[in-house]
């Protein structure tokens, strides 16, 4: 099969995955807001729902970094950039494309942007931002006083 046939054929899965990611956040998006709306219920109720709030928080976190993904590949299709490296302008080898089909580096810049950032390089990842607390500022749960009544 030759490249462009390929590639239409995984732009079909791309739009076939983003529709799939957009009824699941909408499903999950309306699930958060659902448990939101809860408010009865005793303490290990309310944990429950609040555990349950984080994991579906966290999956459409996650669903929604993926759908941008999508969209980015989706967009590079329309403009004929989809398959080349973003970095070194190479072809992005087929077998790589259909692992991950909104890969944007080759193997080989891949790597390298990861050596860089595993070496507090410039090219980190910023979709994750961590608050660094300090130990000082930590709570223990002995700090608290808890009304079980």
């Amino acid at each position: 099969m030759a490249r462009k046939d390929s590639i239409l054929k995984m732009r079909q899965l791309l739009l076939k995955r983003r529709d799939a990611l957009r009824k699941a956040l909408d499903g999950d998006l309306s699930l958060l807001k659902e448990f939101g709306n809860q408010t009865s219920g005793d303490v290990v109720d309310f944990a429950l729902d609040s555990v349950q709030d984080e994991i579906s928080s966290q999956l459409a976190e996650v669903e929604s970094r993926e759908l941008a993904s999508i969209e980015n590949a989706l967009e590079r299709m329309r403009k004929g950039r989809y398959g080349l490296c973003e970095h070194c302008g190479a072809k992005i080898p087929m077998a790589r494309l259909n692992a991950l089909p909104y890969a944007t580096l080759c193997i080989e810049c891949q790597r390298e942007a990861e050596r860089q950032s595993e070496s507090g390089g410039t090219s980190a990842d910023w979709s994750k931002v961590f608050d660094e607390t300090a130990e000082s500022d930590l709570t223990s749960i002995n700090d608290l006083e808890i009304d079980v009544s």
